[in-house]
């Protein structure tokens, strides 16, 4: 089976627009929760998200051609964008056998929101013709595809906050398989909008702390109280590790392992068992390496980060390594999270520095790992786990290795 390597990558999230100043950031334990400002939530219950700041669409777009794509487009269209120039594709790359990868949890809901009000105020006629084809989540590998010209399998995952691991791995899949040479992958999303964070709400899934919005997701932490929305988007390019090796193209990391599992559990709450075998099937495909780092879902809610750390040490007991969630300092940017946290990862070995878990503050008997609280950590990495589950009991792990 052919190796797969990444050769690009790019991210922009609540507290950087590029993969340099976010990563950045997000080691120094800057955090990007604020109160909301992308529609007026007076009247809600949860009145802070981590939305991307100071970005104009017009960036990637031109602007007469921007109301024809949801916000989650922009953002995918950005991150692809700065994944495509850092790979350095040589300009005789076969398109036909460079794919798309795409993942996003709920797709255009901002576009959703708004066509339904038109719906109901103003009637059908007044839908807008862009609505559908700029909604749909296969149509974040759509814009991505034809923007830079990739003839290759076009696919899209489509699993919760699972989404942006889940099109790693098909990517991944795709390219061992001799389906394509190089895939582009792309997860983006956009919730926070007044249906978005009222429905979850609802749920009771997200931090009512809104009088403290920088402390309100504190992963692992005894007193948190749910999660905290964000928004952004992340692209990796893969490439068969012969032909990457044998253009000169810099390689961040190997994907050496992927695994996948169903809770059959219940539609929101995860179970143990499900992700203990999605981590258990990774590790056996990397051979049962030394991990020197896991990138926890770790989503501040009381069960996940629970369960997580139980199925971790079920995995790798003694030898359980420094763990650490970032979801701290973007809020937890449900199909994009997987994305961002793979282009973490690969960062983080790159640089040999471990991110904190930042609002850590008082210890869980229930969670008692070593959690980088707060500050980040220098460490030689050369293979890191990353770990992402979603609604409907969908699981999703990640190996990566410093070649």
């Amino acid at each position: 089976m052919r190796r797969v390597v990444v050769t690009g990558i790019g991210m922009i999230n609540a507290v950087g627009n590029d993969k340099e100043s976010a990563f950045k950031a997000i080691c120094d334990g800057v955090c990007g929760i604020d109160t909301i400002t992308l529609f007026d939530p007076e009247n809600y219950s949860v009145k802070i998200a981590g939305e991307v700041k100071n970005f104009d669409a017009s960036e990637v777009m031109p602007p007469k051609e921007v109301k024809k794509a949801d916000r989650f487009i922009h953002l995918g269209l950005k991150a692809a964008k700065e994944a495509m120039e850092d790979a350095n594709l040589p300009e005789d790359t076969d398109m036909t056998r460079f794919g798309i990868s795409a993942g996003s949890g709920i797709g255009g809901l901002p576009s959703i929101e708004k066509n339904s009000v038109i719906l109901e105020t103003r009637g059908p006629r007044r839908i807008s013709p862009f609505f559908i084809p700029g909604a749909l989540v296969n149509m974040l590998g759509g814009f991505v595809s034809i923007e830079h010209g990739t003839q290759g399998p076009n696919l899209s995952s489509v699993t919760a906050c699972a989404a942006g691991t889940h099109a790693v791995s098909e990517a991944a899949k795709t390219i061992m398989c001799n389906g394509a040479d190089k895939m582009l992958v792309v997860s983006a999303e956009c919730a926070v909008t007044g249906v978005g964070v009222g429905g979850f709400a609802a749920m009771k899934a997200l931090s009512t702390n809104n009088d403290n919005p920088k402390g309100a997701s504190r992963p692992f932490d005894a007193n948190r109280d749910g999660f905290v929305m964000g928004e952004g988007a992340a692209s990796l390019v893969l490439e068969e590790y012969e032909s990457a090796v044998a253009r000169g193209a810099n390689i961040y990391g190997e994907i050496i392992g992927f695994g996948e599992s169903g809770d059959a559990n219940h539609i929101t709450t995860p179970s143990l068992d499900g992700p203990a075998r999605a981590m258990k099937a990774a590790y056996k495909m990397a051979g049962e390496p030394k991990i020197d780092y896991v990138n926890a879902h770790g989503t501040s809610t009381p069960i996940n980060d629970k369960n997580e750390t139980a199925a971790v040490k079920e995995l790798l007991g003694d030898a359980t390594p420094p763990m650490s969630s970032i979801k701290g300092q973007i809020g937890h940017c449900l199909g994009a999270a997987g994305g961002i946290e793979a282009v973490t990862c690969l960062m983080a070995m790159r640089d040999g520095i471990i991110p904190p878990t930042i609002n850590y503050e008082t210890p869980d008997e229930n969670c008692d790992l070593d959690y980088v609280p707060n500050k980040a950590r220098k460490a030689e990495l050369k293979t890191v786990m990353s770990n992402s589950f979603g609604f409907g009991g969908t699981n999703g792990v990640l190996i990566f290795q410093k070649i």
